[in-house]
């Protein structure tokens, strides 16, 4: 490619995240961050026409020539041709089964060339290794912690989703144990007392003390889970994101004690970049 810039994008379930990442810097440009809602229930055209209205402003001052997209797309999609397999998932129905790269490249004026897609999940790992947490890493995994469980392997190339938010674990699936309703039945079973999110049950860390007990058995599930993931890949680094990574110095320490007690020494690392992460991740496709 002959520009240094290119546009990153992720898409959500009811929204389009775009910025122009500068690829020699790799940051973004502040002033073309743009998120806006979008009907992922509309039609065809519809979605189209709100995607490729959101990135024709952020490209208002650059050439068509020199306008590259990285696109970071739920799942199931097939990335290399750009389309859409998305079914029953309440979102972007209208897409399944058509050409989204040729639709966005014929709306925008573009050769389908110029257009890329990675994989949502892989978006976030993809961004904390081009220019984040992970940088000077070649083999990382990552998770994101939140209302759900994310989860992703990056080897050279591009990251992947790992997909192992459903994987069997203690009486259910990963996700059962390791995102913020856990954090919420945990503490009302030992407390009686109803929270909303990670975010307020931090508030009562002072004044009760099975707030650090809830975070220690976190860490614990955590570790556990940690254990397979990193037996699997042989990462060396492990990068944790998303909301609930922002009280990790409540259960880091717990999580490397037990990982280092099964004998894995592989460091844990917060997420740096955030929101901007799958940004980011998704404009450095274009990166050579």
């Amino acid at each position: 490619m002959k520009s240094s810039m290119a546009l990153g994008i992720d898409i959500g379930g009811s929204h389009i995240t775009a910025a122009l990442v500068n690829l020699e810097t790799r940051t973004i440009d502040t002033h073309s961050w743009n998120r806006t809602r979008v009907n992922s229930q509309g039609t065809a055209t519809e979605i189209i026409d709100a995607w490729a209205a959101v990135i024709n402003e952020a490209f208002r001052d650059i050439q068509p020539e020199s306008r590259y997209i990285g696109i970071g797309m739920p799942g199931p999609f097939d990335y290399q041709a750009g389309i859409s397999m998305m079914k029953g998932q309440h979102k972007y129905d209208a897409l399944y089964n058509l050409n989204v790269k040729n639709m966005l490249a014929a709306k925008l004026q573009l050769d389908p060339s110029m257009i890329r897609f990675i994989n949502d999940a892989g978006c976030f790992l993809q961004g904390e290794v081009f220019s984040g947490a992970a940088r000077n890493y070649q083999h990382v995994i990552g998770l994101t912690l939140g209302t759900g469980l994310g989860s992703a392997t990056y080897h050279g190339g591009q990251a992947q989703d790992a997909d192992r938010w459903c994987s069997p674990f203690l009486d259910g699936m990963a996700e059962d144990y390791l995102s913020t309703r856990w954090f919420v039945k945990r503490y009302q079973e030992l407390s009686g007392t109803a929270v909303k999110d990670v975010k307020e049950l931090i508030t009562y860390i002072d004044s009760d003390s099975r707030v650090q007990q809830v975070f220690d058995e976190f860490a614990h599930n955590l570790a556990t889970f940690l254990i397979d993931f990193i037996k699997a890949e042989s990462p060396e680094a492990v990068v944790i994101g998303g909301n609930i990574a922002q009280a990790s110095q409540l259960f880091f320490p717990a999580v490397i004690r037990e990982l280092e007690k099964a004998h894995y020494h592989t460091p844990l690392l917060v997420a740096a970049l955030g929101e901007k992460a799958a940004i980011i991740g998704a404009a450095s496709i274009w990166y050579e």
